[in-house]
């Protein structure tokens, strides 16, 4: 197998591990990322961003994440293709098997490999994927002003997204599989009482439709019981928030994870329970899931792996 050593691998192309890369590459530690299944993350799948500094226009996902990455390999960058299959923390540099065919031998990693959103896996799901189907309200939900739009979700992301949504939104369904909400109370409180927002419970998604986007969803309420009943309801948009799964199987188990599978980081750092390995963006930050708070990990967790580095007389 080819072996190479780094100073810094990334693993991970969305805005944390591209900002990471610039940040090191600035700092000469000549990093190695590799951009695995989605080159460029989630972002990509975006059609349209508002709200990332710099672009008072708006921007594309794609365009954003190019423009991110042309800055990264213009200080020196080393941008592959490939998928990054094991790291063994437990050596010294560090082992990464990329795509089963190379061994990178690294002093430190950088982590940021993000948090994929879950879906209930209907084919209409990926056919209105940016044309209507969303599983961030904080980044489309500026697209739905004035208009309808459903929520899916019973627990304490749905009714932050629902009640996020009321705000812009004319009315905002949420669309509950139980017949009651997971939420805390005090959400489920804010949900109900806000006139704009309709609890659909007992309420399963089995279709969306629409000529060139969204415009309603198939329902059924009772499903797989006498009192079954079939209904559509009018949208425009469709949220999804039945939670994230943070991108963090390859690592087997060798980083401290929170109960819901993202790394643990110390305090403000990006410092994992490793020393040498550091974690950025969404597969870190079960709480903002923003480009522009990735971005920010990213830089912190290049310059928390440099001093890594200078403090350990491998700079």
């Amino acid at each position: 197998m080819e072996k190479e050593r780094v100073k810094c691998l990334i693993v991970g192309s969305g805005p944390a591990g591209y900002t990471a890369a610039i940040y090191t590459s600035r700092a000469n530690l000549s990093p190695v990322l590799y951009e695995g299944l989605q080159p460029g993350g989630q972002l990509t799948t975006t059609s349209e961003i508002e709200n990332f500094p710099g672009y008072p226009e708006g921007i594309g996902g794609f365009d954003i994440m190019e423009d991110i990455k042309t800055q990264a390999e213009r200080f020196g960058a080393d941008i592959r293709a490939g998928y990054v299959e094991s790291i063994d923390m437990s050596v010294r540099p560090f082992k990464a098997v990329i795509d089963g065919a190379k061994e990178i031998e690294a002093d430190t990693v950088i982590i940021a490999t993000g948090a994929s959103a879950k879906y209930l896996g209907l084919e209409d799901e990926k056919k209105y994927s940016g044309m209507g189907v969303s599983a961030c309200a904080t980044c489309d939900g500026f697209f739905y002003r004035k208009k309808v739009v459903a929520v899916v979700g019973g627990g304490d992301t749905a009714c932050e997204e629902a009640m996020y949504l009321s705000s812009l939104a004319k009315e905002v369904y949420m669309i509950v599989r139980k017949d009651y909400l997971r939420a805390s109370q005090v959400m489920q409180d804010r949900v109900l009482n806000k006139e704009n927002i309709h609890v659909l419970f007992n309420t399963n998604t089995v279709g969306l439709f629409g000529e060139n986007g969204v415009e309603g969803a198939h329902l059924v309420k009772f499903k797989g019981t006498p009192q079954e009943e079939q209904l559509d309801i009018a949208i425009d948009g469709f949220f999804l928030a039945i939670g994230h799964k943070p991108n963090t199987d390859f690592l087997n188990g060798q980083i401290a994870l929170d109960e819901a599978g993202y790394i643990i980081t110390e305090g403000a750092s990006t410092k994992t329970n490793i020393p040498g390995v550091f974690a950025a963006g969404d597969v870190a930050d079960p709480h903002y899931r923003q480009a522009i708070s990735a971005a920010g990990m990213g830089c912190r967790a290049a310059m928390d792996a440099e001093r890594y580095l200078a403090d350990n007389g491998l700079k």
